[in-house]
């Protein structure tokens, strides 16, 4: 299986705003709300600041307001028909984009090239940019073959780590990257709470843990659950640390 990570070059603010609204429309919204959507969109002004010093106001003609829940929608409607013609599996969460196809020959390298192309162009027609520098190759399998593949006329790097969606994901397959990080940060939460919480009684110290520690051990757990024994037990001391520190913890299972 060969993996490729796309970036989007600064893809919230890159949205021409008459294109997304075409599209919103496609989906069937129209009439009132579209008119609210595009007076959401227009009339933005923005400028920068350094130092007390600001330049002059510009008018934003592109992109949607990062940090609202409407942004991420009208970013995923835009894009929504990235795989239209495109043979490999896509996958979408917002910018987060990957494309994915089984490759054990050539033939299914140049179909995968052949994919890519179309990317490209769909990129172009709709006004986006890929940041081809942050593209990224990602082979898995003991006998893959490592085909190199390009991205608007530029080799694509390769890579044996990233991170998805907040998870780290290996080539290997193999979770103890994530553990590894996890019990890190669980022990950053765990000292930061003895050692700036004085009252140690279980009503105020459960509410911390529960929102300071719980939230690194629990996100997207079904997917990083550990299977080698090494990552296990360490996962397993740190719970240790929980339980003497705070009762009225529960072990995950």
């Amino acid at each position: 299986m060969d993996i490729v990570y796309l970036d989007f070059q600064k893809a919230f603010d890159k949205v021409p705003h008459q294109r997304i609204l075409s599209k919103v429309s496609c989906h069937g919204i129209r009439g009132k709300i579209l008119s609210w959507i595009g007076n959401w969109l227009k009339d933005r002004k923005q400028r920068v600041g350094i130092n007390g010093q600001f330049s002059e106001w510009r008018v934003v003609k592109n992109g949607v307001p990062q940090g609202s829940v409407l942004g991420p929608v009208l970013f995923n409607m835009f894009i929504n028909d990235l795989e239209k013609g495109v043979n490999s599996k896509v996958a979408k969460c917002a910018d987060d984009t990957k494309l994915l196809k089984t490759v054990k020959s050539q033939a299914d390298c140049d179909e995968l090239q052949k994919d890519l192309s179309k990317l490209g162009d769909w990129a172009t027609k709709w006004q986006m940019k890929f940041n081809v520098d942050k593209c990224k190759v990602m082979h898995i399998g003991k006998h893959n073959p490592n085909y190199t593949h390009k991205m608007m006329g530029s080799k694509l790097a390769f890579t044996t780590q990233e991170r998805d969606l907040g998870v780290i994901v290996d080539s290997s397959l193999k979770t103890s990257t994530q553990c590894a990080e996890a019990v890190i940060k669980v022990n950053r939460m765990l000292g930061i709470i003895k050692k700036g919480i004085a009252n140690k009684t279980e009503n105020i110290l459960l509410p911390f843990y529960k929102s300071m520690v719980c939230p690194h051990l629990e996100y997207c757990m079904h997917m990083w659950l550990p299977h080698l024994k090494k990552d296990i037990l360490e996962l397993q001391e740190i719970q240790k640390r929980e339980t003497k520190m705070i009762k009225g913890i529960e072990w995950l299972p």
